[in-house]
């Protein structure tokens, strides 16, 4: 049953779930992975209320898949601190061309392709596609006002995070990143926020859910609440998000995924993607 004021798009809902299925490389939580979500927070509280990482346990296996590899090869080729200039090299150039070819050649991003070209919202050419998605994702702009420099890009934002001011975190809705950056010590997870329909869910339930709310620190400086999908493959988000932010037609996008009522927030920088993310309805 839908939430109160949760009005799915039944079209689009459709196509998200198309895609969910069809993402082979998702991950089965308890089996690939296991979070340990400890202590429920709330957006002003100053309290760590869990002692313990977020991941108890990744299968390192995953991180050998291909699309699992390209994305990850991709994460270190930014600056976080806003404001500072970005420069992108001839190799990290190369290794956005080898991420965008490897996820075209999964299915939820076929199926994306298929679905936004029909709509007139991207070239059916696949080269001219990729470029477009290449554009769409990495195209470097200014995102710090009073700063001339460009800065960002909605692939920085969305899965790599940025810091604002020095103890801010914006962006940041991936968990690959998020898992790499707890390993390295650079993350610290605060606490989880129960979903709005069920406001006493456990840990323990909250543990397989694949899209959580949580609370955590990162280089020193706050995220008091951002979500992000638990699993998914680099594929699916970058298939799910290109679709909501082109296909919908305001900033918050309802769709319903598996047993998931989803909002997912699609901001403009502009004419650029802004920032784009998951929320539980």
């Amino acid at each position: 049953m839908a939430s109160k004021g949760f009005n799915p798009d039944p079209e689009l809902s459709a196509l998200c779930n198309r895609m969910w299925e069809a993402d082979e490389n998702r991950l089965t939580p308890g089996l690939h992975y296991k979070i340990d979500p400890q202590g429920k927070t709330r957006y002003h509280s100053t309290e760590d209320h869990a002692k313990d990482p977020l991941f108890s346990y990744v299968d390192p296996n995953v991180f050998k898949r291909e699309t699992f590899r390209r994305f990850i090869a991709l994460l270190d080729n930014y600056e976080s601190e806003g404001g500072q200039k970005e420069v992108v090299t001839q190799e990290e150039v190369r290794e956005n061309q080898c991420f965008i070819d490897a996820i075209y050649e999964t299915e939820p991003m076929k199926i994306a392709h298929k679905y936004l070209a029909e709509k007139k919202l991207m070239p059916s050419d696949r080269a001219q596609f990729k470029w477009a998605l290449y554009n769409l994702w990495f195209k470097m702009y200014q995102r710090t006002k009073g700063v001339r420099q460009l800065d960002s890009s909605a692939f920085e934002h969305v899965f790599v995070g940025e810091t604002r001011n020095k103890t801010d975190v914006i962006g940041f809705h991936n968990w690959i990143q998020f898992y790499l950056q707890e390993k390295r010590g650079l993350v610290d997870y605060r606490g989880f926020f129960p979903s709005r329909r069920k406001r006493h869910t456990s840990s323990e339930e909250e543990s397989f859910n694949q899209l959580i709310t949580i609370q955590f620190t990162w280089k020193g400086d706050t995220k008091p609440i951002g979500s992000s999908f638990i699993g998914t493959s680099p594929e699916f988000e970058m298939a799910l998000y290109t679709v909501c932010f082109l296909a919908g037609n305001k900033t918050d996008v309802h769709v319903e995924i598996d047993d998931y009522d989803v909002i997912v927030k699609a901001h403009r920088m502009g004419p650029c993607l802004g920032s784009c993310y998951p929320i539980t309805s």
